[in-house]
Protein backbone atom coordinates (compact mmCIF):
# COMPACT_ATOMS: atom_id res chain seq x y z
CA UNK A 1 0.00 0.00 0.00
CA UNK A 2 1.37 3.40 -0.97
CA UNK A 3 1.97 5.66 2.01
CA UNK A 4 0.35 9.06 1.99
CA UNK A 5 2.79 11.79 1.07
CA UNK A 6 5.30 9.41 -0.52
CA UNK A 7 7.16 11.47 -3.12
CA UNK A 8 9.99 9.78 -4.99
CA UNK A 9 10.64 12.67 -7.38
CA UNK A 10 11.09 15.91 -5.47
CA UNK A 11 12.75 14.29 -2.47
CA UNK A 12 10.84 16.57 -0.06
CA UNK A 13 9.16 13.61 1.60
CA UNK A 14 10.32 9.99 2.12
CA UNK A 15 10.86 7.98 -1.07
CA UNK A 16 8.80 4.87 -1.76
CA UNK A 17 10.54 1.58 -1.02
CA UNK A 18 8.22 -0.55 -3.13
CA UNK A 19 6.07 0.53 -6.02
CA UNK A 20 4.04 -1.89 -8.11
CA UNK A 21 3.17 -1.24 -11.74
CA UNK A 22 -0.27 0.11 -10.89
CA UNK A 23 1.12 2.14 -8.00
CA UNK A 24 3.76 3.67 -10.25
CA UNK A 25 1.13 4.75 -12.76
CA UNK A 26 -1.04 6.33 -10.07
CA UNK A 27 1.89 8.13 -8.45
CA UNK A 28 3.40 9.36 -11.71
CA UNK A 29 0.03 10.63 -12.93
CA UNK A 30 -0.33 12.69 -9.76
CA UNK A 31 3.11 14.31 -9.60
CA UNK A 32 2.55 17.97 -10.51
CA UNK A 33 4.71 19.60 -13.14
CA UNK A 34 5.60 16.51 -15.19
CA UNK A 35 5.12 16.58 -18.94
CA UNK A 36 3.92 13.55 -20.91
CA UNK A 37 7.40 12.20 -21.70
CA UNK A 38 8.47 12.48 -18.06
CA UNK A 39 5.36 10.62 -16.93
CA UNK A 40 6.11 7.85 -19.41
CA UNK A 41 9.66 7.48 -18.08
CA UNK A 42 8.40 7.66 -14.51
CA UNK A 43 5.91 4.83 -15.10
CA UNK A 44 8.37 2.70 -17.05
CA UNK A 45 11.29 3.07 -14.60
CA UNK A 46 9.90 3.45 -11.05
CA UNK A 47 13.12 2.10 -9.56
CA UNK A 48 15.09 4.85 -11.29
CA UNK A 49 12.62 7.42 -10.00
CA UNK A 50 13.44 6.31 -6.46
CA UNK A 51 17.09 7.08 -7.21
CA UNK A 52 16.06 10.44 -8.65
CA UNK A 53 14.22 11.20 -5.40
CA UNK A 54 17.26 10.28 -3.33
CA UNK A 55 19.41 12.42 -5.61
CA UNK A 56 16.98 15.32 -5.17
CA UNK A 57 17.52 15.35 -1.44
CA UNK A 58 21.26 15.33 -2.04
CA UNK A 59 21.32 18.23 -4.48
CA UNK A 60 18.92 20.30 -2.36
CA UNK A 61 21.23 19.84 0.63
CA UNK A 62 24.20 20.76 -1.55
CA UNK A 63 22.44 23.89 -2.82
CA UNK A 64 21.69 24.93 0.75
CA UNK A 65 25.30 24.28 1.75
CA UNK A 66 26.70 26.37 -1.10
CA UNK A 67 24.43 29.35 -0.29
CA UNK A 68 24.31 29.00 3.49
CA UNK A 69 25.82 32.48 4.00
CA UNK A 70 23.76 34.24 1.32
CA UNK A 71 20.48 36.13 1.35
CA UNK A 72 18.99 33.51 -0.94
CA UNK A 73 19.89 30.17 0.62
CA UNK A 74 17.91 27.60 -1.38
CA UNK A 75 14.99 27.54 1.03
CA UNK A 76 12.46 24.99 -0.20
CA UNK A 77 8.72 25.55 -0.50
CA UNK A 78 6.41 22.70 0.52
CA UNK A 79 3.86 21.43 -2.01
CA UNK A 80 5.43 23.34 -4.89
CA UNK A 81 6.69 21.27 -7.82
CA UNK A 82 9.39 23.87 -8.55
CA UNK A 83 10.81 23.11 -5.05
CA UNK A 84 11.93 26.74 -4.57
CA UNK A 85 8.71 28.54 -5.44
CA UNK A 86 8.33 31.80 -7.33
CA UNK A 87 12.05 32.55 -7.28
CA UNK A 88 12.31 30.14 -10.20
CA UNK A 89 10.07 32.31 -12.39
CA UNK A 90 12.85 34.85 -12.86
CA UNK A 91 15.59 33.90 -15.34
CA UNK A 92 18.29 34.81 -12.83
CA UNK A 93 21.64 33.30 -12.02
CA UNK A 94 20.01 31.57 -9.02
CA UNK A 95 17.64 29.77 -11.39
CA UNK A 96 20.63 28.89 -13.59
CA UNK A 97 22.40 27.32 -10.62
CA UNK A 98 19.32 25.35 -9.56
CA UNK A 99 18.86 23.86 -13.02
CA UNK A 100 22.54 22.91 -13.20
CA UNK A 101 22.81 21.40 -9.71
CA UNK A 102 19.53 19.49 -10.04
CA UNK A 103 20.58 18.04 -13.40
CA UNK A 104 23.92 17.07 -11.88
CA UNK A 105 22.15 15.48 -8.93
CA UNK A 106 20.09 13.24 -11.21
CA UNK A 107 23.21 12.10 -13.09
CA UNK A 108 25.11 11.41 -9.88
CA UNK A 109 22.27 9.48 -8.22
CA UNK A 110 21.48 7.27 -11.22
CA UNK A 111 25.15 6.57 -11.97
CA UNK A 112 25.76 5.53 -8.37
CA UNK A 113 22.64 3.34 -8.29
CA UNK A 114 23.73 1.55 -11.49
CA UNK A 115 27.12 0.61 -10.05
CA UNK A 116 25.66 -0.45 -6.70
CA UNK A 117 23.34 -2.93 -8.41
CA UNK A 118 20.16 -1.13 -7.34
CA UNK A 119 18.70 -0.90 -10.86
CA UNK A 120 17.72 -3.71 -13.21
CA UNK A 121 18.34 -1.68 -16.40
CA UNK A 122 22.02 -0.87 -15.84
CA UNK A 123 25.11 -1.99 -13.97
CA UNK A 124 28.83 -1.18 -14.23
CA UNK A 125 30.13 0.73 -17.24
CA UNK A 126 30.20 -1.83 -20.09
CA UNK A 127 32.44 0.28 -22.32
CA UNK A 128 35.51 0.70 -20.13
CA UNK A 129 37.47 -2.42 -21.02
CA UNK A 130 40.90 -3.47 -22.25
CA UNK A 131 44.30 -1.96 -21.59
CA UNK A 132 45.17 1.69 -21.04
CA UNK A 133 47.94 3.86 -19.61
CA UNK A 134 48.46 6.98 -17.52
CA UNK A 135 51.46 8.82 -16.02
CA UNK A 136 52.25 5.81 -13.84
CA UNK A 137 52.33 3.35 -16.75
CA UNK A 138 50.07 0.70 -18.24
CA UNK A 139 47.04 -0.76 -16.49
CA UNK A 140 44.06 -2.99 -17.20
CA UNK A 141 40.52 -1.74 -16.90
CA UNK A 142 38.73 -3.86 -14.32
CA UNK A 143 36.54 -3.65 -11.27
CA UNK A 144 33.28 -1.76 -11.62
CA UNK A 145 33.61 1.59 -13.34
CA UNK A 146 30.70 3.89 -12.56
CA UNK A 147 28.28 3.94 -15.48
CA UNK A 148 28.30 7.68 -16.17
CA UNK A 149 27.08 7.03 -19.73
CA UNK A 150 23.73 5.67 -18.54
CA UNK A 151 23.38 8.34 -15.85
CA UNK A 152 23.91 11.16 -18.35
CA UNK A 153 21.67 9.56 -20.98
CA UNK A 154 18.70 9.06 -18.66
CA UNK A 155 19.11 12.46 -17.00
CA UNK A 156 19.13 14.15 -20.40
CA UNK A 157 15.99 12.31 -21.51
CA UNK A 158 14.08 12.96 -18.29
CA UNK A 159 15.22 16.42 -17.18
CA UNK A 160 15.31 18.00 -20.65
CA UNK A 161 11.91 16.67 -21.71
CA UNK A 162 9.96 19.66 -20.36
CA UNK A 163 12.21 22.27 -21.98
CA UNK A 164 12.16 20.58 -25.38
CA UNK A 165 8.39 21.08 -25.57
CA UNK A 166 8.51 24.85 -25.14
CA UNK A 167 10.96 26.13 -27.77
CA UNK A 168 11.38 29.56 -26.16
CA UNK A 169 14.29 31.59 -24.79
CA UNK A 170 13.86 30.41 -21.20
CA UNK A 171 13.78 26.79 -22.34
CA UNK A 172 17.04 27.41 -24.24
CA UNK A 173 18.60 28.83 -21.07
CA UNK A 174 17.43 25.87 -18.99
CA UNK A 175 18.72 23.31 -21.50
CA UNK A 176 22.12 24.99 -21.52
CA UNK A 177 22.37 24.98 -17.71
CA UNK A 178 21.09 21.39 -17.53
CA UNK A 179 23.95 20.35 -19.81
CA UNK A 180 26.46 22.23 -17.64
CA UNK A 181 25.27 20.22 -14.65
CA UNK A 182 25.58 16.89 -16.44
CA UNK A 183 29.08 17.59 -17.73
CA UNK A 184 30.18 18.79 -14.28
CA UNK A 185 29.64 15.30 -12.83
CA UNK A 186 31.63 13.74 -15.66
CA UNK A 187 34.44 16.26 -15.08
CA UNK A 188 35.13 14.85 -11.61
CA UNK A 189 35.29 11.16 -12.39
CA UNK A 190 38.42 9.82 -10.69
CA UNK A 191 40.69 6.89 -11.41
CA UNK A 192 40.93 4.29 -8.66
CA UNK A 193 43.41 1.42 -8.92
CA UNK A 194 44.48 -1.76 -7.19
CA UNK A 195 48.00 -3.15 -7.37
CA UNK A 196 48.80 -6.80 -8.04
CA UNK A 197 52.21 -8.41 -7.58
CA UNK A 198 54.59 -10.00 -5.11
CA UNK A 199 54.86 -8.01 -1.88
CA UNK A 200 52.88 -5.13 -3.29
CA UNK A 201 55.29 -4.63 -6.19
CA UNK A 202 52.47 -3.38 -8.41
CA UNK A 203 53.68 -5.24 -11.47
CA UNK A 204 50.08 -5.13 -12.66
CA UNK A 205 47.45 -2.51 -11.98
CA UNK A 206 43.71 -2.85 -12.33
CA UNK A 207 41.82 0.43 -12.48
CA UNK A 208 38.27 1.72 -12.75
CA UNK A 209 36.52 5.09 -12.94
CA UNK A 210 34.58 6.24 -9.89
CA UNK A 211 32.36 9.17 -9.02
CA UNK A 212 33.84 11.84 -6.79
CA UNK A 213 31.96 13.14 -3.78
CA UNK A 214 29.06 15.35 -4.92
CA UNK A 215 30.58 18.24 -2.97
CA UNK A 216 33.22 18.65 -5.69
CA UNK A 217 30.47 19.10 -8.29
CA UNK A 218 28.69 21.55 -5.98
CA UNK A 219 31.86 23.59 -5.42
CA UNK A 220 32.51 23.71 -9.16
CA UNK A 221 28.98 24.82 -10.05
CA UNK A 222 29.12 27.42 -7.28
CA UNK A 223 32.18 28.90 -9.00
CA UNK A 224 30.30 28.77 -12.30
CA UNK A 225 27.48 30.70 -10.57
CA UNK A 226 29.94 33.41 -9.50
CA UNK A 227 31.15 33.73 -13.09
CA UNK A 228 27.76 33.24 -14.77
CA UNK A 229 27.31 35.13 -18.04
CA UNK A 230 24.32 37.38 -18.69
CA UNK A 231 23.03 36.72 -22.19
CA UNK A 232 20.12 37.39 -24.50
CA UNK A 233 18.63 35.02 -27.05
CA UNK A 234 19.32 35.57 -30.73
CA UNK A 235 16.41 36.56 -32.97
CA UNK A 236 15.90 33.01 -34.22
CA UNK A 237 15.85 31.78 -30.60
CA UNK A 238 18.43 29.12 -31.35
CA UNK A 239 21.45 30.56 -29.55
CA UNK A 240 22.76 33.18 -27.15
CA UNK A 241 24.59 36.43 -27.55
CA UNK A 242 26.14 38.71 -24.94
CA UNK A 243 23.55 40.82 -23.12
CA UNK A 244 25.55 44.02 -23.65
CA UNK A 245 28.38 45.22 -25.81
CA UNK A 246 31.66 44.40 -24.15
CA UNK A 247 30.32 41.41 -22.21
CA UNK A 248 32.16 38.18 -22.90
CA UNK A 249 30.43 35.42 -24.83
CA UNK A 250 29.24 32.36 -22.94
CA UNK A 251 31.03 29.04 -23.42
CA UNK A 252 29.53 25.57 -23.07
CA UNK A 253 30.76 25.38 -19.46
CA UNK A 254 29.36 28.76 -18.34
CA UNK A 255 26.07 29.09 -16.52
CA UNK A 256 23.89 31.62 -18.35
CA UNK A 257 21.03 33.86 -17.24
CA UNK A 258 18.84 36.66 -18.63
CA UNK A 259 17.62 38.71 -15.66
CA UNK A 260 19.44 40.42 -12.81
CA UNK A 261 18.81 38.89 -9.40
CA UNK A 262 16.34 40.66 -7.11
CA UNK A 263 17.27 41.99 -3.68
CA UNK A 264 16.22 39.01 -1.59
CA UNK A 265 15.98 41.14 1.55
CA UNK A 266 13.27 43.41 0.07
CA UNK A 267 9.71 42.27 -0.61
CA UNK A 268 8.94 42.35 -4.33
CA UNK A 269 5.15 42.41 -4.50
CA UNK A 270 5.11 42.18 -8.30
CA UNK A 271 7.10 38.96 -8.21
CA UNK A 272 5.50 37.63 -5.06
CA UNK A 273 8.92 37.45 -3.38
Amino acid sequence: MQKKGCDFLTGLSPPCRYIGALGARVICDNIPGLVSRQRQLCQRYPDIMRSVGEGAREWIRECQHQFRHHRWNCTTVDRDHTVFGRVMLRSSREAAFVYAISSAGVVHAITRACSQGELSVCSCDPYTRGRHHDQRGDFDWGGCSDNIHYGVRFAKAFVDAKEKRLKDARALMNLHNNRCGRTAVRRFLKLECKCHGVSGSCTLRTCWRALSDFRRTGDYLRRRYDGAVQVTATQDGANFTAARQGYRRATRTDLVYFDNSPDYCVLDKAAGE
